[in-house]
This record gives structure tokens, C-alpha cells and sequence, in this order.
């Protein structure tokens, strides 16, 4: 096996480049078995783009051959579960044979083929799944348009990628349906309903995918990034960038599993694997399960239907389908333990909870291990451009290093950097580098801005700050987050967790405010627990005890909530633009 192995040195002078560290974990008949040569995850060297990179040698060519793959394999096996008001099972040969007659439609009625866009504005739901399917088979890309974006930004969204049509249902779909750049191309806009309708009154329903020849290279999806400066960009997203999604995480869980045998929970063995889908599918989150993972694996993915994320419909579906994994962020785990139903549902075949990015505090940890212990944490680092590919910590590992995000998946090579772009030694805090197979193509139509992010060798600038340290990634803050008071560096991150660690706080957030002295001074918005009676000086006096001074929130202001995006992520800009407003 050839492999770019420079696995972390500890000398404090030399540079740092972090790798997976499971080919030391392994004994040498299990590291035959899953990486020897020939075997599932034989990985070698090859050429990616121009940049020689660390793969798997024995991968799916593509999205669509995973499809077919879960058709031959469990055909009979449930795939999409959904429990809106239609309620429905699709099993994979069902979903596959709907996807052929969805791309005959999208082909033969809209001339949809490979390279072109297909606009979706919708909600989760059974027909959204399915276009995303048929617009990969017929090799064209998928434009996932935030369904919460206004009509303005929908504009945005379609005049950018030209799609040849645009799927979309409800209000996503009467935004767009208004879009300038939609009324004067004259681009058809076409219910996701009537998209169904057409399929399954074809005479003649094919019962095999387009014959299209595919790269793995080819873009499958454009996904938008938040855009938190500026206008949001198109992370155009390959088919590698997906199969290597979910290869990665097969080969990390087999060598953690080894690593941690006996102390976790254990899917009982009549249970199908089985994930709720809370993320919109036009995130990285949603569509990366949903579209790679569950058919390599034979996942059940159980859409909750339309509607905000609520704790109640979670514990419902989680007993109701057996759910086997939760994924969110902390505050969707701290709303699910407090409420006051939880013990009336059953969790205990929930075997792993993961979140992505927003660290487990201490407190959250210790509470989850007390409402279903045995239930094995895992978090992980990742972003649009990487489709959530970084880092990967869980089990044993992320009780004893909970701040840590991580090591770095396998494939996959991360370095923290100065402002001159070299890599730092190990401790020495700058801007996280990732490389690997993960890492999106560019910017839809934005060669300056991808240009702006991919350091040569592909090289993924994340505009996050970051440590290493004994082979792990600790995260400091975002780039636009940092806090600078006084010539003091305050990474928000750090105080955050201080004060959700108080019985009496449910969520925090910091921001820094302008200050005429100082640059910058410290203010937090705390939520506090039902009940409570905090006062600013309580507050202020907890961060006191293991903070420095400077670090100690200056302000404080209790909201009864913090405003979140789609993805559970708190809005700083909102926040940021409210005290600027009433300062």
C-alpha cells in the first residue's frame, strides 16, 4: 500500500501535518483485512485534479452506481421513510426504479442532461429525493436553493447557476417562481408534485438509470454557503466528494469499533440502521446521508416532515422507527433531554449521537451519558467545501479530550498555518488547512474566490482558527469571530463553554462590540434555564472564576432565545448588527 503517512511529530519546532492516526490502532490482521492489499479500503496514491492525493484504490465511480449498487444488494430493505402527511416507505428497488422514470421525465419533457442544472426550491420531502437522484443519473448537478432565501436571493441563486428548470414546492417555490432572471428567461418552473405525477403515468417506465458516462470528478451538486460576508458562493461539489463521504466514515467506525469493543452500546441485531433527516437537503448534512451514506450502508432515513426541528417529534420518531443515530447541534440535544416526556419514548437503541463543529460542553456530555448511558458522543470538523469532511473525534477518544474536535479522517491531511501560509508547529494557533479527497472543485462561476481559498496542492483555507495538538485539531473560533481587545486575542469559543457549564444558563453566545479604547470589548447573550433568576453579576462573576479578566464579558443580555439558521448554527451577524443598531 502506498500511502502519504507523516503522522504528527511531537517536536515543537517542526510543523505539523495531522493524519489518521487508525493505522496504529490496528493489529496486522485487521489492518490486512480492511486496508491490505485487495481489500475494501486498499488506499493508494493518484492524481486528483493536478495534485497527488492520498485515495481509496477500490471506490464507487460514482453517485448513481451506489444506487444501483443498494438495488441489487437490499432491494427489499427500507430507504426513505417519510411521516408528513403522507406517509410512506420507499425500499431502494422502489426509489431506484422511481428515479429512472423521474429522469425519463427530466430528460424527454425539459431536455435536461449532463452538465446542466436543476434547480430545487423546497422542503424535505419524497419528491425532492427523488429529482436529486434523477438530476446525478442524467449527470446533471443539482442546485440546492436555500428554502428559506427570499425572493431576492432565490434571484440570486438561479441567475448565477442558469438552471434549464426549476423544481421547488410551497413557499421556496412561489419565491422563485417570481425571480426576475425566471420571468425573463422564460425557464420553466414546474411543481414538484406534478414532476411525481408525470413519472408514474409514463406507459412504459424504464427500469434501469440513463446510460451517462460519468467522472468521478464530474460536479454533482451546488451547495451555497452561508454567506456571512457577502453574497453566498456555490460550492460546486464533485461525485468523489460524496463516495468518499461515506467511505471514510465506514473504515474510521470499523477501527473505532475495535478500539472501543465493550463499552458502548450495541445495535440490536433485528434493527435496521436507522437516521432522522433534520437538516434541509440542500445541506451538507442532509444530503450527505441521505444521498451517500444510507445507500452504501443500507441507512433507513426517516424524513420528520414539514415543520421547524421540535424535541417531541424527535423522541416520537426515535420510538416509532427505531432510530439509531441522532446527529444535531448542542442545543437540539440539551432541548431533547429537557424534555419533560423524554423517558416516556425509547432511546435505548439509539447507539450514537454526533454533532459537527459546535464542541459537547462537559455539562451536555455528562447529562446524555446520564439520560442513555452506554450511548456512544461523536463530533466532528467539516464545512460546505470539504461536504463536512475533516475531522472526526468519538467514543473513548472524546471523553477524554471533549474540546477536541479531533484527528483527521482517513485520506484526509490537516495543517494549521500562519499568516505567511507555512504550517506551525504543534500548539501554535492559525488558520486550519485541510487537503483530501473531500474537497469541493471551487466556486460556481468565481474563479477569484476559489482562487482566494485553495492554497496550491488543493488546499482547502477554512477562515477557521485552530490548534494541533498530541495528533489532534482543537478549534479556537472563526477568523471573523476572533475578538481583539487591547491587543488580546479572545476566541468567543472558550467563553461560551465557561458559561453554559452554569446550572443556570441554558445557551450563550459572544460576540465582540466596538470599543473606543479598546477595539473591541467582550458581550454575551445569555439564555437562561427556566426559572432561573441570574444577574449580570453572577454571570459575570462565574466566567471570572477560571477566566482572565480581559476575557470576562463586559455585557451581558438575557434573550429568551438566540436566533439560529436552517442548520442549528447561532446567527453572530444578527447579533452583531442588533447591538450596532441599539448599542
Amino acid at each position: 500500500m502506498t500511502a502519504l503517512h507523516d503522522f504528527h511529530d511531537r517536536d515543537a519546532t517542526v510543523p505539523v501535518t495531522l493524519t489518521w492516526p487508525g493505522d496504529h490502532l490496528m493489529d496486522e490482521d485487521l489492518r490486512r483485512t480492511l486496508c491490505g492489499p485487495g481489500a475494501p479500503f486498499e488506499r493508494t496514491v493518484e492524481d486528483v485534479l493536478g495534485t497527488p492525493l492520498e485515495v481509496f484504490a477500490h471506490r464507487p465511480p460514482h453517485l448513481p452506481a451506489l444506487l444501483v449498487r443498494a438495488r441489487e444488494t437490499m432491494p427489499d430493505l427500507p430507504y426513505l421513510v417519510f411521516d408528513g402527511p403522507e406517509k410512506e416507505t420507499l425500499t431502494f428497488a422502489r426509489t431506484h426504479d422511481l428515479v429512472a422514470a423521474y429522469a425519463r421525465v427530466l430528460a424527454e419533457r425539459h431536455g435536461v442532461g449532463k452538465g446542466d442544472r436543476v434547480a430545487v426550491a423546497a422542503p424535505n420531502a419524497r419528491e425532492y429525493v427523488l429529482a436529486y437522484w434523477a438530476t446525478l443519473s442524467l449527470g446533471a448537478i443539482l442546485v440546492g436553493l436555500n428554502g428559506w432565501w427570499t425572493a431576492a436571493e432565490m434571484d440570486y441563486g438561479v441567475e448565477l447557476t442558469e438552471p434549464v428548470v426549476v423544481l421547488g414546492s410551497g413557499t421556496p417555490l412561489e419565491r422563485v417562481s417570481g425571480a426576475p432572471w425566471v420571468r425573463r428567461t422564460g425557464t420553466p418552473v414546474v411543481a414538484l408534485k406534478e414532476l411525481h405525477r408525470a413519472a408514474l403515468s409514463l406507459e412504459q417506465p424504464p427500469t434501469a438509470l440513463p446510460r451517462v458516462e460519468l467522472h468521478e470528478d464530474d460536479p454533482a451538486a451546488i451547495m451555497f454557503t452561508s454567506g456571512t460576508t457577502g453574497r453566498p458562493k456555490g460550492a460546486t461539489i464533485s461525485h468523489r466528494n460524496f463516495v468518499y463521504f461515506t467511505m471514510h466514515g465506514s473504515l474510521g467506525g470499523a477501527v473505532n469499533a475495535v478500539r472501543d469493543a465493550g463499552r458502548y452500546r450495541q445495535q440490536p441485531p433485528d434493527v435496521q440502521r436507522a437516521s432522522l433527516c433534520v437538516s434541509p437537503l440542500f445541506h451538507v448534512s442532509g444530503a450527505g446521508v441521505t444521498i451517500a451514506v444510507a445507500p452504501a450502508v443500507g441507512l433507513k432515513v426517516v424524513f420528520p416532515g414539514p415543520g421547524r426541528w421540535e424535541a417531541e417529534r424527535v423522541l416520537k420518531l426515535t420510538d416509532e422507527h427505531l432510530i439509531t443515530q441522532w446527529s444535531g447541534v448542542p442545543t437540539h440535544y440539551w432541548r431533547l433531554l429537557d424534555h419533560p416526556d423524554f423517558d416516556r419514548y425509547r432511546t435505548d437503541q439509539v447507539t450514537l449521537a454526533g454533532s459537527g463543529g459546535a464542541v459537547f460542553a462537559p455539562e451536555l456530555m455528562r447529562s446524555i451519558q446520564r439520560r442513555m448511558p452506554g450511548v456512544q458522543l461523536g463530533n466532528g470538523y467539516g464545512m460546505t467545501e470539504t461536504l463536512g469532511t475533516g475531522t472526526l473525534i468519538n467514543g473513548s477518544l472524546l471523553e477524554e479530550h471533549p474540546d477536541s474536535v479531533g484527528p483527521a479522517i482517513p485520506c484526509t491531511r490537516v495543517q494549521v498555518r500562519g499568516l505567511d501560509g507555512e504550517p506551525l508547529p504543534e500548539g501554535e494557533i492559525g488558520e486550519i488547512h485541510i487537503q483530501g479527497p473531500g474537497v469541493f472543485l471551487g466556486y460556481w462561476r468565481n474563479p477569484e474566490a476559489t482562487e482566494a481559498v485553495l492554497a496550491p496542492g488543493r488546499w482547502y483555507r477554512t477562515g477557521d482558527y485552530g490548534r494541533i495538538t498530541d495528533g489532534r485539531l482543537y478549534l479556537e473560533s472563526r477568523i471573523r469571530d476572533l475578538i481583539l481587545r487591547g491587543g488580546e486575542n479572545i476566541y468567543p469559543i472558550e467563553i461560551e463553554h465557561r458559561l453554559v457549564e452554569h446550572p443556570g444558563i441554558a445557551e450563550a453566545c459572544v460576540i465582540g462590540v466596538p470599543h473606543r479604547i479598546l477595539g473591541q470589548e467582550v458581550k454575551a447573550f445569555v439564555v437562561p434555564e427556566k426559572g432561573s433568576r441570574l444577574t449580570v453579576e453572577e454571570v459575570r462573576a462565574w466566567a471570572g472564576e477560571t477566566l482572565a479578566a480581559f476575557k470576562v464579558p463586559a455585557y451581558v443580555e438575557f434573550r429568551d432565545a438566540l436566533p439560529y439558521n436552517e442548520t442549528g448554527k447561532v446567527m453572530k451577524r444578527l447579533l452583531e448588527e442588533e447591538h450596532e443598531a441599539n448599542p
